[in-house]
């Protein structure tokens, strides 16, 4: 039979480099919603009709996704450091870097169209 492991307080500096980690991904959330918010309202319209739109829309939705998941995350990691337990998985990593990679070849694409 497993012993069950006991919860205790990680030291400090796991503590704050996770909170910083979860700071990181809302900066992330936040650059995300202002490059939304930048394409909607400074950029001259693209000849593909609703590009600009969807576009900015691509980029909020990124930041709802990465900001819904930080702090989730950041719970999970601390539990994890609590009890001795691995430190989860996360996707969201990826996700972020395919969403970012998929507006880059979205935006070059609009650009080369006209």
């Amino acid at each position: 039979m497993a012993a069950e492991p006991q919860e205790g307080e990680p030291d400090y500096r796991f503590t704050l480099a996770n909170e910083r980690t979860f700071l990181a991904w809302i900066r992330t959330a936040l650059g995300l919603l202002a490059a939304g918010v930048a394409v909607s309202q400074l950029l001259p319209p693209f000849s593909v009709p609703g590009a600009t739109t969807g576009l900015a829309l691509a980029c909020t939705a990124l930041a709802a996704v990465v900001a819904a998941t930080s702090f989730p995350r950041w719970r999970r990691v601390q539990e994890a450091m609590r009890t001795g337990a691995p430190l989860p998985r996360s996707p969201m990593a990826g996700v972020l870097a395919a969403g970012v990679l998929l507006m880059a070849v979205l935006a070059a694409v609009l650009v080369v169209v006209g």
